[in-house]
């Protein structure tokens, strides 16, 4: 019986792109730097567990950049001082409102109703 050849398995990269984690939970966040090989490091939390449904605001090294395998991502969940937060919520830009017109731009006035006839 013929042997086929073993294929050698292609080695992890030793280096990794960073992934986005600005703006994940924290859960999905260590999800996703497992993924990539990299270990999650909270600055302003004490364990990883305490921060579960808390959003990441910030990380160290930038997304794209390109790390070791094993390396750790330092993600932040709270804005630092003077970094925003403002807990006023999500807010819009004001500006002027849309123009007038809109339909009445585009169709002409409707005519006069038609006059109701009862069935037979």
């Amino acid at each position: 019986m013929p042997r086929t050849p073993e294929t050698p398995s292609t080695p992890d990269p030793p280096e990794v792109h960073v992934p986005a984690l600005v703006g994940l939970m924290a859960v999905d966040a260590q999800a996703t730097a497992l993924a990539f090989g990299l270990r999650l490091i909270p600055a302003d939390r004490p364990a990883l567990d305490e921060a579960a449904v808390d959003h990441v605001v910030r990380q160290y090294p930038l997304p794209g950049v390109e790390i070791p395998r094993d390396a750790a991502v330092t993600v932040w969940f709270d804005f630092g001082e003077g970094e925003g937060g403002g807990g006023a919520g999500v807010r819009e830009p004001l500006g002027p409102g849309p123009r007038g017109g809109g339909m009445r731009r585009e169709l002409d006035e409707p005519a006069a109703p038609l006059p109701f006839t009862p069935c037979p």
